[in-house]
């Protein structure tokens, strides 16, 4: 098993569920969070005063899966989630020792 996070622009979050529901993925955790790459934040004017944003709000998507469909799903996010633009965001891939389902005690794939 694997778990895959992904930090994508806010806009993309419907477009990428629809596109991993479509395959089957039947859970995901969203977070919303803040932060920055390589673009650092941005400068905005307020009142005709500027001002810099540091942290920028994404989203990250958390999915454990089959490590047999991993490829699978981060192709869908790459594509999914792309607009070719600066924050598109990040894909990380991490493997899982267990998983387990506290109702059932379910272990394995079959908790997931």
């Amino acid at each position: 098993m694997k778990k895959i996070e992904a930090i994508i622009k806010p806009f993309k979050l419907e477009e990428v569920k629809n596109a991993l529901n479509k395959i089957g993925i039947q859970g995901m955790t969203i977070t919303e969070v803040k932060g920055y790459g390589r673009q650092k934040g941005h400068k905005e004017i307020y009142r005709g005063a500027e001002y810099e944003v540091d942290f920028i709000p994404k989203i990250k998507i958390e999915i454990i899966a089959d490590s047999a469909i991993v490829n699978q799903i981060v192709e869908i996010i790459q594509q999914t989630a792309k607009t070719g633009k600066i924050g598109d965001g990040k894909i990380f891939v991490f493997p899982v020792e267990e998983t387990i389902r506290i109702r059932t005690g379910e272990k394995g794939i079959d908790a997931v």
